[in-house]
């Protein structure tokens, strides 16, 4: 299990002025030097946080993992293609929505994905993910794409009302996470995770390897600091 740190919203604070500053590059090396395995981004067809030329920088400096996370668009494809992360993590993308909306819906997407994105990533080296609700059908369409992992949608979990609520997805998530490990992907997990309900997530969701948490760890290193922050995540996960 490791830690990959999104930081969009590094970005997000630089675009507020257009100063240059906080720099989203230097937020990564100093997420790195924390002990964290890698960096997440989510370059969007707006631009509304990361940027072009923070993609370019970032595959120069990043010195662990780096997960692409983007649309199945042509303009990402080939941006993704020139880069060669680790990793493409494939995401829905609206236009009007905050962050991104629950996972894909494979039954809409499949013949897209299966005759145009996937076959675009053959032979890169980039293993792809794709960002689904745990649900058996979709798991099962991304193993027929070829998928080499899922990022299992945690935001159900995350905002959940009450424990039942809580507790209910939290099987959800655990019967994906054995079935997506039963057919030979990658176990992720991310979206809304936090200080206080990433432990339950643990306990309860097996097979877990790369857990994608962004916003609320860099809120609270508005208060503690981004080296201290990644810190006390890694302690829960065991780091």
């Amino acid at each position: 299990m490791q830690l990959l740190v999104n930081i969009d919203h590094i970005a997000t604070l630089r675009n507020a002025r257009g100063e240059g500053y906080p720099d989203p590059i230097e937020a990564a090396r100093v997420c790195e030097d924390a002990g964290a395995a890698g960096i997440v981004f989510h370059l969007r067809s707006d631009r509304r946080h990361i940027r072009d030329e923070d993609v370019y920088r970032l595959k120069k400096s990043v010195k662990g993992a780096l997960d692409f996370e983007m649309a199945a668009t042509e303009e990402m494809i080939e941006i993704c293609n020139e880069i060669q992360p680790e990793l493409c993590t494939l995401v829905p993308e609206g236009r009007e929505e905050l962050t991104t909306e629950g996972g894909l819906d494979m039954k809409k997407v499949y013949n897209d994905f299966e005759s145009r994105v996937f076959p675009k990533f053959e032979g890169t080296g980039i293993k792809t993910s794709l960002f689904l609700d745990p649900n058996p059908e979709d798991i099962k369409l991304a193993h027929q794409l070829g998928a080499d992992g899922i990022e299992l949608h945690t935001g159900v979990f995350a905002n959940a009302k009450d424990d039942k609520s809580r507790k209910k997805e939290l099987v959800r998530l655990r019967e994906g996470a054995e079935l997506i490990h039963e057919l030979g992907m990658m176990v992720n997990a991310g979206h809304g995770l936090n200080l206080d309900n990433l432990p339950a997530l643990i306990e309860e969701v097996p097979h877990l390897n790369d857990i994608s948490i962004g916003h609320a760890l860099v809120s609270k290193s508005v208060f503690w600091g981004l080296e201290r922050t990644v810190k006390e995540y890694l302690k829960i996960m065991g780091g």
